[in-house]
């Protein structure tokens, strides 16, 4: 699963990143959860977009927007069949960057350890997502969620799931529309084993009310 996030980049460089055009603002955080407003990159008739969508997906046809919150992921294997997102999944394709997550271990005798995973070389990351509009008395609610998969050798050790991280190469094939199923299937793998750095980190970062670069920081060094 990927329960908690980061992202920090300036706008303009997820605008080089992405190839995409931010339509709001957004502050650095260090800790998303479930419900915040987060960033993805969608493709329009006009060209790749940064927008703000609220992080747990609404179906269109849902009667209750609070569900969200209970549907921050989505698995690899059942994406394209599960009611709540095949139609998303075939329609509304997005990518939600992410400069880092985090995972909590199991150990004995104590809390859970939690880690943070980033790129080794410190780039953006490229969570494969799935986006949909609920229309309701009070408005409009635009919201995501990530999909994941197995976890590769890296992660393995700390939890059997992992996000979607697509290649910088598979962007477009990920948002252009037309893309196949069987195509789309195939990106949804786990990222190579050497492409990312996992370290663990205080236990502050399971409190979702702390914030700043120092929940992102190795417990090494602090």
């Amino acid at each position: 699963m990927c329960g908690r996030y980061l992202l920090n980049s300036p706008m303009e460089a997820l605008e080089a990143q992405f190839e995409a055009e931010a339509l709001t603002d957004f502050q650095p955080r260090y800790n998303l959860a479930p419900t915040a407003p987060v960033l993805v990159v969608l493709a329009t008739a006009d060209g790749r977009v940064i927008a703000l969508h609220q992080w747990g997906l609404v179906p269109s046809w849902s009667k209750d927007p609070a569900q969200g919150g209970r549907m921050a992921n989505a698995r690899a294997e059942t994406v394209a069949e599960k009611p709540s997102f095949r139609s998303p999944f075939r329609k509304s394709r997005c990518i939600i960057p992410a400069d880092g997550f985090y995972e909590w271990q199991a150990r004995s005798g104590g809390p859970k350890q939690p880690f943070c995973i980033r790129a080794v070389d410190g780039s953006t990351l490229g969570f494969a997502g799935v986006r949909d509009r609920w229309e309701g008395p009070d408005g409009v609610l635009d919201t995501c969620t990530i999909i994941t998969t197995t976890a590769n050798g890296n992660m393995a050790p700390i939890h059997d799931r992992m996000p979607v991280i697509l290649a910088p190469g598979d962007y477009a094939a990920w948002l252009e529309p037309g893309t196949g199923a069987a195509r789309l299937k195939a990106l949804l793998r786990p990222c190579p084993e050497d492409f990312l750095r996992v370290f663990p980190v205080g236990l502050a970062v399971g409190n979702v009310r702390n914030e700043g670069p120092g929940l992102m920081e190795p417990l090494d060094a602090q």
